[in-house]
């Protein structure tokens, strides 16, 4: 505005002297010439005024522009700064991926090699059993021929050496049978870890970016070994469950009551208790001395109790389960203080006419075994006379497999107060497990079951 003014002040300066000079020659014309001046002067002021107004809108509307294109920039700065973190991120999940695979491939390596050892395992313990089968025919002849008197002297030390071989080739079966529990414990563990390594393969998977490494390369999903499953040569040709083990392989993952054909028997229900890897066929449960187990040999060899509850599965079906396969005994023991042991056996099971004599060898548990290993336990019921193996004072004993007096009874009668199955103890009644050397337990509840180990059967 101060310019403005400084333009206009000289033009007004020398009007009077253009006015000086016109009075001498035209003095009519002077007003008309000083108005026409200020009148251009006002014009040429108010567009002066009017593009200062314009040159101040647009320097703020470029004051403006310039503003957002500063908080874009600071945005775009932002948004590259979070860009760069997930990139790191992502790398870094990229390196675990990888090592993650690396020790899915190393666990792959060694599930392999353990399952190569167990069937290499599995092979010798059937050549042996094989063996031992030849060995025990020929000792049974050799036996006949003793009790018959044709026998010579000679041939007595023959015998000896064939029982000698015969409790070797035990003692290798066992051990084997150990081995193989271990190994199994070890696969479960394996699957285990490599479940868990296929969970985190799978939750990273998921993102497109964990698919391709900084290179621009593929990272390769590791092929994930199983071990396939051993030839059972058990297998018949109809599609019925023989146990609870087929049940399991079928896809069931509940615990309850299901209908079983074993080989060359009709169809029964037994209860199946089933865990995250296996199932076992239970034959025996004691829980609260709901039912009566002082029963005769006909129940105990049909089966008696609820499958629900408490029950004996029978003798009869027991042995059509033991016949078809080779199972592991499963004795699962729980005290008043709700302490839980278990103790396993290999086993065998004769017969009606052997009176179902069981055989046994421990192979694993965490309870040192009341049972005697090794000699037929034929079985007997307190009201069978015609096998002299009742108690005295244990008149209303359950049925039970034993040589001696008193012996652990897990059919004996059921104690359900504690401080009367602690005088039953004392006088060496009722549920307890007592072995050789040691403490006596006394029980609250018992559950006996089979599992099969897919190893051919002695034919």
């Amino acid at each position: 505005m101060k310019v403005i003014l400084f333009i206009i002040f000289p033009l007004v300066l020398t009007v009077p002297v253009e006015k000086e000079d016109a009075d001498f020659e035209n003095l009519p014309a002077e007003p008309k010439s000083r108005f026409a001046m200020l009148d251009d002067v006002r014009i040429l002021a108010n567009g002066l005024l009017q593009l200062g107004h314009g040159l101040k809108d647009f320097v703020h509307k470029t004051k403006g522009q310039i503003n957002e294109i500063f908080q874009k920039l600071t945005t775009f700065d932002q948004s590259f700064d979070v860009l760069a973190k997930q990139t790191n991120e992502i790398k870094e999940k990229e390196e675990e991926l990888k090592e993650t695979t690396s020790k899915l491939q190393v666990n792959n390596e060694e599930l392999k090699n353990i399952s190569m050892q167990i069937h290499s395992q599995m092979e010798n313990l059937l050549q042996d059993k094989s063996q031992l089968q030849n060995k025990v025919g020929r000792l049974e002849e050799k036996m006949t021929q003793i009790a018959e008197g044709n026998q010579e002297g000679s041939d007595l030390k023959d015998v000896a050496m064939l029982k000698n071989f015969v409790e070797e080739q035990g003692i290798n079966i066992r051990r084997l049978l150990k081995i193989v529990q271990e190994q199994h414990v070890q696969l479960d563990h394996q699957n285990g870890q490599i479940k868990d390594l296929e969970d985190k393969l799978i939750s990273a998977g998921n993102h497109e970016n964990l698919k391709t490494s900084s290179t621009g390369h593929v990272i390769p999903r590791p092929t994930v070994y199983r071990p396939q499953n051993i030839t059972d040569p058990t297998a018949h040709d109809n599609d019925k469950p023989r146990d609870c083990t087929d049940i399991y392989n079928r896809g069931e993952r509940s615990s309850g009551v299901y209908a079983i054909t074993p080989n060359g028997s009709a169809e029964f229900n037994v209860y199946c208790e089933v865990t995250s890897d296996n199932a076992w066929t239970v034959i025996q449960k004691r829980l609260d001395g709901s039912v009566d187990f002082n029963q005769t040999w006909e129940e105990y060899s049909n089966g008696f109790g609820d499958l629900v509850g408490e029950f004996w599965l029978g003798l009869a079906k027991i042995y059509t389960l033991a016949q078809q396969a080779d199972y592991i005994l499963h004795i699962e023991l729980q005290d008043w203080k709700e302490n839980k042991r278990y103790v396993e056996y290999a086993f065998s099971l004769g017969n009606e006419d052997s009176r179902y004599a069981l055989q046994l060898s421990q192979v694993s548990g965490n309870i040192p075994s009341a049972l005697p290993e090794r000699n037929p336990l034929p079985f007997s019921t307190s009201e069978d006379n015609s096998w002299d193996l009742k108690c005295p004072g244990e008149p209303t004993s359950g049925g039970w497999w034993g040589t001696t007096c008193p012996g652990t009874n897990l059919n004996a009668k059921y104690n359900k107060a504690k401080s009367r199955a602690k005088l039953e103890r004392r006088r060496s009644h009722g549920l307890y497990w007592k072995p050789e050397k040691g403490r006596m337990y006394s029980l609250r509840s018992t559950k006996i079951m089979l599992y099969r180990t897919d190893m051919e059967h002695f034919d």
